[in-house]
């Protein structure tokens, strides 16, 4: 690290007041902030001073990642190679084959993401914002394999600028940028980001007769159940689905590192599987009363969860601090309200049979109303006491 920070040191006079450089002074200090820890601190008010600034927060962030996205690389090379009559494939050639597939789309996702970030800082003249680090992650992992890298582009250009810098940055925005993005696509794409054969990667070949591409969540909303994948399989992550939302086992595991390191808010997560559960609960109660062919009504919760971008959604954006509830009981409610609400979407929508997207973005928007009503239940609670004292 020695040298890194000797090349910036020489550089830096070029990026100062009277430099040469010195509008790009928010392009240098990004890159400075980026491999080390700033060594200016406030100058007035009541802050916290600590080494671990939103740069390293988001670093948590992004190792919690890690293991979701290297399994997401594996199982789209798996189901490439399954859909194309391979059922053992070996296993470096599936790796390979999803790396290929994933890492255009985390290159184009932070090449656009933070070239838009440094644009809005240069012009604004201040700092540029540390949170896309995850985001730009984040948007690669929630979408098809084979999605087209100019749609990406345009759908990280459409989060940044409308679902972020337009309300002034990060720790601004009212919505999951990343969900944001993907909520674009979805509307502005449909064909692209829903059917049977968006989730699995042919890449212009033709797969195996009686091969489908159909999610877990389409087949069961459809009634075929013998298609419907084991509980291991969705645990451990075998099945169609995005670039990294199939394995809860993975999934878990970051959420375990996120909570442990406090990043993560153990409520939000905790109360979001909780409201997927007692709606599945729920739905299983009445499946039987129901003349349905859709056996979503009666796939157990654990298994239901399992499925999906469900525990996906839960542990990595409805945590976003910046879009999610700030109270402590307002966290218990938000979470709750996203897991409820995303398997009652998944399960009642015929045309999009997943609905954790929908339910962090509505949330998002409802947080602050939350906020709201906890704060003033709390003042409303000591005014009384105040007055019967």
């Amino acid at each position: 690290m020695k040298l890194f920070r000797n090349l910036l040191d020489n550089v830096k006079p070029h990026f100062v007041d009277g430099g040469k450089l010195e509008k790009l002074y928010p392009a240098y200090d990004a890159f400075e902030t980026f491999l080390f820890v700033p060594d200016h601190t406030s100058k007035s008010g009541t802050h916290i001073h600590d080494a671990i600034d939103l740069k390293r927060t988001m670093f948590t962030v992004i190792i919690a990642l890690i293991p979701s996205l290297l399994f997401g690389m594996w199982n789209i090379g798996y189901q490439h190679f399954l859909a194309l009559g391979q059922a053992d494939p070996e296993l470096l050639d599936a790796f390979l084959y999803g790396a290929t597939k994933v890492l255009p789309m985390v290159i184009v996702s932070y090449g656009v993401g933070l070239g838009i970030e440094f644009a809005f800082a240069i012009s604004r003249g201040h700092s540029v914002n540390e949170g896309y680090l995850v985001t730009g992650l984040l948007i690669p992992m929630i979408m098809p394999a084979d999605l087209p890298l100019w749609m990406l582009a345009i759908s990280v250009a459409f989060a940044v600028v409308i679902g972020k810098e337009v309300f002034g940055g990060t720790g601004m925005n009212i919505l999951n940028p990343a969900l944001t993005a993907r909520a674009f696509l979805y509307f502005a794409y449909p064909t692209m980001m829903s059917g049977d054969k968006v989730w699995i990667s042919l890449n212009g070949e033709t797969p195996v007769d009686g091969y489908s591409g159909a999610t877990a969540l389409a087949d069961a909303y459809n009634g075929f159940v013998t298609k419907i994948p084991s509980l291991m399989e969705s645990f451990i992550g075998t099945i169609p689905g995005s670039a990294s939302e199939t394995s809860a086992l993975l999934i878990f595991a970051g959420a375990a590192y996120l909570i442990y390191t406090g990043v993560g808010s153990w409520r939000i997560i905790l109360s979001g599987v909780i409201g997927g559960l007692i709606m599945t609960v729920i739905f299983n109660y009445f499946a039987d009363s129901v003349e349905t062919t859709n056996y979503l009504l009666s796939i157990p919760p654990f298994h239901q969860i399992c499925l999906g971008g469900f525990l996906f959604g839960v542990v990595f954006m409805a945590t976003d601090p910046v879009s999610a509830a700030q109270t402590t009981r307002g966290k218990w409610i938000y979470g709750f309200l996203i897991g409820f609400l995303g398997i009652l979407i998944r399960v009642v929508n015929p045309a999009y049979p997943e609905g954790i997207m929908m339910a962090i973005l509505f949330m998002n928007i409802m947080a602050p109303v939350i906020d709201h009503y906890v704060v003033s239940a709390n003042v409303n609670r000591r005014l009384k006491r105040v007055k019967t004292a």
